[in-house]
């Protein structure tokens, strides 16, 4: 995986913190991606965007790219014996 984020979102300060907080939505769902390489891109308005923001948005782009695995059911079917 890597995270990038380019001078228009703005100074080294910024762009640290947009890259942490790509890294902790990332890692929070980690196991709810398929394997794979990732490269993600910070854009300016990760700045000032609150964290419900950023994963409401995260979510709907993983499941635009097809990035997500599809859920199990929780429960096993047993066949009569």
């Amino acid at each position: 995986m890597a995270f990038v984020a380019g001078k228009k979102v703005g100074n080294a300060v910024k762009r640290n913190r947009a890259k942490r907080r790509l890294r902790a939505l990332f890692a929070d769902r980690i196991s709810h991606y398929r394997p794979g390489a990732y490269i993600l891109v910070a854009k300016p308005p990760i700045v000032e965007a609150d964290y419900g923001e950023l994963e409401t948005a995260w979510t709907k782009a993983l499941e635009r790219s097809g990035a997500l695995r599809k859920p199990r059911n929780s429960f096993r079917q047993v066949r009569p014996s």
